[in-house]
């Protein structure tokens, strides 16, 4: 059966400080929510290097001021540039590292900034998927609003009343801050014994969107119903059985299928 467009049918519910994210293939993600406290933690680390971008930039601009003559024999083309000009490249300056640092790093970054890789939280979706570009700028467009009228007050409050900590930037992008897991805390815990196919061509079809789905629900599993995991397996197994042309053998189960599936994708070049 194909799968529904992943855009359809996400269902929410909360539970603590988690959100649970329920996909239209029926398996349940779950997203721990990152407080306030990690989320001014990580602020508190990026707002100190954007600090130090500014005196980094006031010393180079002074010193390309005292030292424009030397400058200029070392570098014609800095001979160009008027002294005079200097104070409003440093605000220019001023005004990228402000508005831009942001969305530069987590534009890079897939949703984490120096501070929020070291406070380990990311900014994603509430649907669970990544952010993209505009949404990014988006959010960090109306920064400027959530630090008003001072120390981000529009913004914690903001948070304080969103069951998903979201700040106004957050609410316009449609995204939240979750704690952001180790790549290797979030693969399967597969059984040791299942039995490992060979390598097929044909697995160079499957995209990392779909080997994601695999390890979702290998990982979630256990804590999924009797039926609703036999359905979400059965699923996932039919759409790559569709895709691929590769057929499960009778003695397999289903998760052991999709287990060795998941293994060789992954061992591929393509997915290291």
């Amino acid at each position: 059966m194909p799968f529904s467009d992943p855009t359809d049918a996400y269902t929410y519910s909360h539970l603590d400080d988690h959100i649970r994210v329920d996909t239209p293939e029926q398996i349940a993600l779950e997203f721990p929510l990152a407080g306030i406290g990690s989320r001014f933690l990580a602020l508190t680390i990026d707002t100190l290097l954007q600090i130090v971008l500014y005196v980094a930039g006031i010393f180079a601009m002074a010193g390309i001021t005292k030292y424009a003559d030397y400058l200029a024999a070392l570098a014609p083309w800095i001979g160009w540039l008027p002294v005079s000009w200097i104070p409003a490249l440093l605000i220019i300056f001023f005004f990228c590292v402000y508005w831009g640092y942001f969305a530069f790093f987590e534009i890079i970054w897939k949703g984490q900034t120096p501070g929020k890789r070291l406070a380990g939280i990311r900014v994603i979706k509430d649907s669970g998927r990544a952010v993209n570009i505009y949404e990014i700028i988006g959010r960090n467009l109306l920064r400027g609003i959530d630090f008003l009228p001072g120390m981000y007050g529009v913004g914690l409050v903001s948070m304080m009343i969103s069951r998903q900590n979201q700040r106004l930037g957050d609410h316009l992008a449609g995204s939240i801050v979750v704690h952001d897991r180790r790549a290797d805390a979030l693969r399967p815990d597969w059984s040791s014994g299942s039995q490992v196919v060979s390598a097929d061509p044909q697995l160079s079809k499957i995209t990392p969107e779909e080997v994601v789905l695999i390890e979702t629900y290998l990982q979630r599993r256990m804590t999924l119903e009797f039926g609703v995991r036999d359905a979400a397996a059965n699923r996932i197994a039919a759409h790559i059985i569709a895709k691929t042309g590769i057929h499960r053998p009778p003695e397999q189960s289903l998760d052991d299928f999709l287990e060795n599936i998941a293994r060789q994708v992954r061992d591929s070049a393509r997915f290291r």
